[in-house]
């Protein structure tokens, strides 16, 4: 059994997509991050950086529980205990390549681009303009990437394709004020659309919608989602 630590965000989603396309059986328990919840003690001796998602495997190797957290790390611990999505042996270095591309750059800018865009200050036209940019950079090198690819790597769908899912499901948000978000990326868009057809995607996106999420951004929601804007022990 896997016990996934999920909010309903873009990192969660890539593990949810890619539960769902496994069968593996799973337990979603809940972290409302807008209430600080991973940061309590309990969370934070599952993850130590207080962020989701994260999952406990209970049937981890040597049949021990096993902690992983970090997507990416997620995405590559149960795509071997599986032996699913992985694409070949040949397609490793690449495979490894794209996945970290994403987690250190794609992800990362588009939280920033919508954390500019949305939850700063106003005056910030700096940071709005340097993230967005950044973001249209690296839809540009997917959309030249995938140009006569069905996946990014290799000849078949892989957790890469999952992990960019995550994100490129928010390009909507990501890309604020656009009414096609992908419309100057005709080949991720259709790429996008592919994967987000898969009857896994619609499953994915309903994981966690029976729990009741706090949605208003207060001061409680500030602190708990950016501590670091804050003194310690204010």
């Amino acid at each position: 059994m896997i016990r996934f630590y999920f909010h309903p965000t873009p990192n969660p989603a890539k593990v949810s997509l890619l539960l769902e396309e496994t069968g593996l059986a799973y337990e979603v328990i809940p972290v409302d991050t807008s209430k600080g919840e991973q940061h309590t003690t309990e969370f934070r001796a599952i993850n130590p950086n207080g962020k989701v998602p994260a999952i406990i495997d209970t049937d981890g190797p040597g049949g021990v529980d096993a902690r992983v957290f970090d997507s990416s790390a997620i995405l590559l611990y149960l795509g071997e205990k599986t032996g699913q999505f992985l694409g070949t042996a040949a397609d490793r270095p690449e495979l490894l390549s794209w996945l970290f591309f994403i987690s250190s750059g794609l992800g990362p800018f588009s939280g920033q681009a919508v954390h500019f865009q949305y939850a700063a200050p106003e005056g910030n036209d700096y940071g709005v303009n340097r993230y967005r940019r950044e973001i249209e950079r690296h839809y540009k090198v997917l959309d030249e990437r995938l140009a006569g690819r069905e996946f990014i790597v290799g000849d078949s769908y892989t957790i890469v394709d999952m992990s960019a899912w995550g994100w490129l499901e928010r390009a909507p948000r990501v890309m604020k004020g656009e009414a096609d978000a992908l419309a100057a990326f005709p080949n991720l868009k259709r790429w996008f659309e592919a994967i987000d057809a898969r009857p896994a995607a619609a499953r994915a996106k309903l994981v966690g919608k029976d729990h009741e999420f706090k949605k208003v951004m207060d001061d409680e929601a500030r602190r708990a989602l950016f501590p670091s804007n804050y003194p310690l022990n204010t």
